[in-house]
């Protein structure tokens, strides 16, 4: 983890297009360390498509990506990974006939003498879950198909850190929750921001941005319209901010 003063992230001016289609039309955002950063926007906002810019599953067409203060150009999510920067997708990228260890491994394993060695990836793996309170090292033999939703999450959350992700990206986490799970999530952002890590959080859900966020960014049409303080705003706010009007709440 770098010991610069910078922001973990910075994106200044990024513009992504598709044809015709402008999804990201110079688009800034700042991620401060230690902090979650909620992006939110109503659906074709351009909210996944920038984050799959800073990933690396696409190249920009303007604007420049610092990590750490510093410019950096990702030809793939591999670059980004090495650049500390994991994405957890909504729609998780895990071999369902596959162990937890050999998901989490996959593409990063220890050798020794050629061959994979376990005992070295458990130990890695049990390092992330004692640091940051997972139970994941508790399922490494267990098959992902056999495992829960919220626990699939976590495996998910728990490779990324396994390849040092300082930063991490997720995508409409909270979509495949129940309550009870969505409640764990929060502790676990919450237990990873305390240790250091920066959450950049997309959402389209605006209590949920507000529960959560240092900061929050709304996406509209593309531009981004405004950041706000998560604690001080509200949901008015923020839904004027997306849509462009005033919008009635139940009750008003």
């Amino acid at each position: 983890m770098s010991g610069s003063g910078a922001p973990a992230v910075e994106l200044d001016g990024i513009t992504k297009r598709f044809g015709d289609v402008v999804a990201n039309d110079g688009v800034d955002l700042t991620l401060e360390r230690g902090t979650v950063h909620a992006l939110v926007g109503e659906n074709g906002a351009g909210k996944t498509t920038l984050m799959s810019v800073l990933y690396g599953l696409y190249e920009p067409d303007g604007g420049t990506i610092r990590v750490d203060g510093q410019p950096r150009t990702f030809d793939s999510p591999r670059d980004a990974i090495d650049a500390g920067i994991g994405m957890i997708h909504q729609h998780f990228q895990l071999v369902d006939t596959m162990t937890v260890l050999q998901n989490v491994v996959l593409g990063h394993e220890p050798t020794d003498n050629g061959l994979v060695d376990e005992d070295s990836a458990r130990a890695t793996i049990d390092e992330v879950c004692s640091t940051y309170g997972f139970d994941v090292d508790q399922h490494l033999e267990t098959r992902i198909e056999d495992l829960g939703v919220g626990v699939q999450q976590r495996v998910e959350i728990v490779k990324s850190l396994y390849r040092g992700a300082d930063t991490l990206i997720l995508d409409e986490p909270t979509a495949v929750l129940t309550p009870q799970e969505v409640a764990e999530l929060f502790d676990v952002m919450e237990e990873l921001t305390e240790r250091g890590q920066s959450l950049i959080f997309i959402t389209h859900k605006l209590d949920e941005a507000m529960a959560v966020a240092d900061d929050i960014t709304v996406l509209r049409d593309g531009e981004s319209v405004g950041t706000v303080d998560g604690a001080t705003t509200s949901e008015q706010e923020l839904a004027r901010m997306m849509v462009g009007r005033d919008v009635l709440f139940e009750g008003q």
